[in-house]
């Protein structure tokens, strides 16, 4: 397809659509956790359906989701099948998120409309994809007519707990198989490498004690600070480490979460903490795992009485780029460099996705989207996330055109 114009000019004509229906789908809350995240993907269906647009529901057994910590997922695919020759391209974005947290000028989940953005949670990780590639199908059946191939929507729910009950469990259960993806990202780069990420949970136990008489007790606490100094020492060596990857630096590890004691009163005889390694794409997931249980085993060994146990919550492998991802990119950063006035590079990011889920797969794949330039610029897991509703258009019409080139 040479003339896109009319492709655009049907996404401009429907883009206040566009913007409903994102809004629509930030008024229906999927913090996570607690992870209820079911009768966000029945509100979906139902949007869809008003589009022409039948979603399959594939409910994972309550079970399976209770036991990884979460209340409800329920996948969505929406299948458009154009001819029995040529490619099926997925579209995936997730639609579970963190909880908003405080701080917000705006409802997190009201979709409010303030000098050219959107805000609330999820308008730019990724409820916003959800948008775009929903408008970018509509707008390629309505212009294109495609007479071969396939397009797949994703509508996945297991972003931030790894992806496991999301993408890798439609994937494990055989109920897609796409020739390239596209998942959920930013505008201005077309991603297609990103880190690992490790996360564990380190239980230092103790012995509890009155505060008046210490010495009857182990002091939990004491021995997480020595393990603590000696796994943030880890990050001055981590920064000797640089990867070949554009847009991805070097390893780091951050302690995002800790608890323990019982009053102030008290020896602490427990202390929990959950920490978060990111992992370069040239490094060996289990080497890093290792490292960093011996780095704690090491540190908890100074303190006399103190045991310690380990749990690991997440292995995310790194996204690896594969070949067969080239057409993706070459038709993303044409169309992008046209609709946004300047180079999109291929590059890596420091975040970690679902998208490797995919790689793992054997299916190549990038990530693109809808959204700013940095997660910071996004506020994305921050308070007022939001989303420049140009970045959205545009974001549309580069999908869109892509399809268009992809299914010939």
């Amino acid at each position: 397809m040479n003339d896109y114009s009319a492709l655009d000019a049907w996404i401009d004509a429907h883009f206040d659509d566009e913007v409903k229906f994102l809004q629509q789908l930030i008024q229906v809350p999927t913090d996570t956790p607690p992870g209820n995240n079911a009768p966000h993907a029945e509100r979906t269906a139902e949007l869809l359906k008003d589009f022409g647009f039948e979603a399959e529901k594939h409910a994972v057994p309550t079970q399976e989701v209770n036991d990884y910590g979460l209340e409800s997922i329920t996948n969505l695919i929406v299948r458009r099948r154009y001819g029995a020759a040529g490619l099926t391209v997925a579209l995936n974005a997730h639609g579970d998120v963190v909880p908003p947290g405080e701080g917000w000028s705006h409802d997190p989940y009201g979709g409010e409309i303030d000098n050219g953005a959107i805000y609330g949670r999820a308008t730019a990780v990724s409820k916003s994809d959800f948008a775009s590639f929903t408008f970018a199908l509509r707008a390629l059946e309505a212009v294109a007519r495609p007479a071969k191939g396939s397009v797949e929507l994703h509508f996945t729910y297991d972003e931030e707990f790894g992806g496991i009950l999301g993408p890798g469990w439609l994937l494990k259960n055989g109920l897609t198989k796409p020739d390239l993806m596209i998942a959920a990202g930013f505008s201005y780069e077309v991603v297609t490498a990103h880190n690992g990420c490790l996360q564990m949970e380190v239980t230092v136990h103790g012995k509890m004690a009155h505060a008046a008489i210490p010495t009857t007790g182990v002091d939990a606490l004491q021995g997480a600070v020595k393990i603590l100094n000696a796994l943030y020492a880890q990050n001055t060596l981590y920064q000797q480490v640089t990867s070949k990857v554009e847009g991805i630096t070097h390893p780091y590890l951050n302690v995002g979460r800790i608890e323990g004691g019982t009053n102030t009163n008290v020896v602490p005889g427990k202390v929990v903490f959950k920490l978060d390694r990111r992992m370069i794409p040239e490094e060996n997931p289990v080497e890093v795992e290792a490292n960093i249980r011996k780095v704690i085993a090491d540190a908890a060994a100074q303190s006399a009485g103190i045991t310690v146990d380990i749990k690991r919550l997440l292995l995310a492998n790194a996204m690896q780029p594969l070949a067969g991802n080239k057409p993706l990119v070459d038709a993303i950063q044409k169309h992008g460099q046209q609709l946004f006035g300047e180079p999109i590079k291929a590059m890596g990011t420091p975040l970690y996705t679902d998208v490797r889920l995919y790689g793992e797969a054997g299916i190549p794949g990038v990530i693109y989207g809808a959204g700013p330039r940095t997660v910071l610029e996004s506020h994305a897991k921050r308070s007022d996330e939001r989303l420049q509703l140009e970045d959205l258009r545009r974001a549309t019409k580069v999908i869109a055109r892509t399809l268009a080139d992809l299914l010939g």
